[in-house]
Order: C-alpha cells, then structure tokens, then sequence
C-alpha cells in the first residue's frame, strides 16, 4: 500500500503526517485490496478538507471530508474509506455466492 501526501496552499506539520500514518494502520487489514492512496489536505474557506483518492486493484474511488478540524476531516475520512471498501468486497463475495450457485443447479 502505497500512500502520497500532497498539501494544496500550505506545508504540512510533522504531527499531522504521523497522525495520517497512525490512521491509515487501521486500513492495514485491506493491504491486500488497496494499491495506493493519495492524501490531498487543503483549506475551502473556513474547512479544512481531507481527500483520499483510493485505489483498489479494479476500483477507484475518492472520499472528501470538509470539517473545522483537520484531525477531524482525517478521522471521518478513514471511516468512509473503511465502509466503501467493505461494501466493494461484499459485492464481490456475493456475485462469487451467485456464480457456485448457478453452477450447482
């Protein structure tokens, strides 16, 4: 799993990328899953914005927090990232099911 930290209008402290890289352990049980990660952090006004670009070996998608609080926006992002993937498998797992099934009869 690779994961690229880009900063869109300012440089990022030390204390946020080792919050990201302590956030991103809890991804660690899809490793198998996800190819790469692209972490964008940058301001919308008075937001501060969080978006992960996932990638998975035949999916893509892209998730975007925008909170007051970075930490914050990181938290509920990882969130949604864990809850898009375990939807991507449970599609999978059933169009598996479907497939022995069809097989059988």
């Amino acid at each position: 799993m690779n994961i690229s930290i880009t900063t869109r209008g300012y440089k990022a402290p030390e204390r946020l990328k080792s919050y990201l890289a302590e956030k991103m352990k809890r991804l660690d049980r899809f490793a198998d899953q996800i190819m790469n990660i692209d972490a964008i952090f940058s301001y919308e006004k008075l937001n501060q914005v969080v978006e992960f670009k996932v990638q998975l070996r035949k999916k893509h998608f892209i998730v975007k927090e925008r909170t007051d609080d970075i930490f914050k926006s990181i938290d509920l992002a990882i969130d949604n990232v864990e809850r898009q993937i375990t939807k991507i498998k449970e599609k999978i797992r059933e169009h598996d099911k479907r497939k022995i099934t069809e097989m059988v009869e």
